[in-house]
């Protein structure tokens, strides 16, 4: 690109600094798809004859397969995936060679690839998605009986079925994934063909091109088709909220695992030990996947503060993008598969966590309910009931084993049915709004997600 406008070689630490083949040449799979479907543009359009089309359709092919295999020698001073392809191409078939990038730009042409591979890439995390929901409802399936304490605070609130809590997360995951499919969704153009900015006066059939390539249409506007990168900001901030909910589930799983919940036991093969206690068993991979979100977070802001001051159309700023996009796709992937065989494996203490919930301290709404059923306010019942409540924490006695004249003095409309308000199973089963944790409607969700994920 230099030789005809430049007479001194690029500075050696400006190719350096400026080369990005040493992490785009994963495009490489896309780069030759959208090549070839350019160079099939080309002889339809009489700019390439059907002998050069096959040259050079037979020679990217033939580099593709030598990249796969590794044999590829790559050039820092080609810059970039596209030049490297482009450069090697002409060496082997010449001139027909030197006659693809007629009517194409590196600005459209990168923006292609990025599309086509961030399309395939998405796809695979959907897989990773529906993975993790898959093993999330069999441990949920594996103990469907099991309650535990549901929290607000941190602090035990009611009893919820495992199952319920697990499922929650499901739910999430669901979103995840439709925010992945939003996001193939506005991304299927093709900006192939908006040139540098402008365009080209040599016109090629956009919409064959596309349908070549997969995309449901083409740009409609040449500087928006070589700048926009909307479609990854909007894949990085899907993956830094799918981040989020993996780090939410990987605290549950670090406290669940501590000696102070005792709710579940790691396996083996999902543990790391002390270097200095021997006795340890260690949570690594659900903490790798707390602090990796950070990651996640951090290069959504990083593609946001390039783009934020570029002005129209192409700058080389959006190099910038790839390291950012490569990252974030590569960390959510890995974390996916690894929180999905964590949790498959994940050993629930069914005593310790039924034991738990069995409180009677968390049927304290249930008996200001009750008291609502006898026709009290909520708000005079709720006060009733923290009264007895206290009493409980002051004197250490269980709120179901109070003395019969303190309930009778405090809540007379209850004393006589005392014993039998606290059955956490009798609480949930009353609990039967659409969305609440009744074992028929846990039961029922189950079966709802074991029929979406088959």
């Amino acid at each position: 690109m230099r030789h005809g406008r430049f007479e001194e070689a690029m500075s050696t630490l400006l190719r350096d600094y400026g080369q990005s083949v040493s992490f785009d040449w994963r495009l490489y799979r896309h780069d030759i798809l959208g090549s070839i479907a350019h160079a099939r543009a080309l002889m339809k359009a009489g700019f390439l004859t059907g002998e050069e089309f096959a040259a050079i359709e037979t020679g990217l092919k033939t580099i593709g397969e030598e990249i796969t295999a590794g044999t590829f020698a790559f050039s820092v001073d080609l810059e970039d995936i596209h030049m490297n392809i482009e450069k090697e191409l002409t060496n082997r078939i010449g001139d027909a060679g030197a006659k693809l990038h007629t009517a194409r730009s590196r600005n459209d042409q990168v923006a292609t690839d990025i599309r086509l591979y961030l399309r395939d890439e998405i796809s695979s995390l959907q897989d990773g998605v529906r993975g993790l929901q898959d093993a999330l409802v069999g441990l949920a399936s594996e103990n469907e009986s099991v309650l535990i304490p549901g929290y607000t605070h941190l602090q035990r609130a009611q009893p919820v079925p495992l199952a319920h809590h697990l499922l929650a997360y499901v739910e999430m995951l669901h979103r995840d994934h439709g925010r992945l499919a939003d996001t193939a969704l506005r991304m299927d153009e093709l900006p192939l063909g908006s040139g540098a900015l402008a365009a080209s006066t040599l016109l090629l059939d956009r919409e064959a091109i596309a349908k070549e390539l997969g995309f449901s249409r083409v740009t409609q506007n040449s500087l928006d088709g070589v700048s926009d990168r909307d479609f990854a900001l909007e894949l990085l901030s899907a993956l830094a909220i799918l981040g989020m909910h993996l780090s939410r589930l990987s605290e549950d799983v670090v406290l669940w695992t501590t000696a102070e919940f005792g709710f579940a036991r790691l396996s083996d093969r999902h543990s790391t030990g002390s270097s200095l206690m021997p006795q340890k068993k260690n949570p690594d991979i659900a903490e790798l996947t707390r602090g990796k979100t950070g990651r996640l977070y951090g290069n959504l802001f990083r593609l946001l503060t390039v783009l934020k001051g570029l002005p129209m159309a192409y700058n080389r700023d959006l190099q910038e993008d790839k390291e950012a996009v490569f990252d974030s796709v590569d960390t959510a992937k890995m974390a996916l598969a690894v929180t999905a065989e964590m949790m498959s494996a994940l050993i629930i203490n069914k005593e310790t966590a039924t034991t738990s919930a069995s409180d009677p301290a968390l049927l304290a709404t249930d008996l200001a309910d009750e008291l609502v059923r006898k026709n009290i306010p909520f708000r005079k019942a709720h006060d009733l009931v923290g009264k007895l409540a206290a009493e409980s924490a002051k004197t250490g006695i269980p709120l179901d084993r109070l003395p019969k004249e303190f309930i009778q003095e405090i809540c007379p409309e209850l004393s006589g049915e005392w014993e039998g308000l606290f059955d956490p199973i009798r609480s949930l089963k009353a609990r039967a709004a659409t969305g609440g944790p009744s074992p028929e409607n846990v039961a029922k969700r189950l079966a709802h997600w074991k029929k979406v994920l088959a």
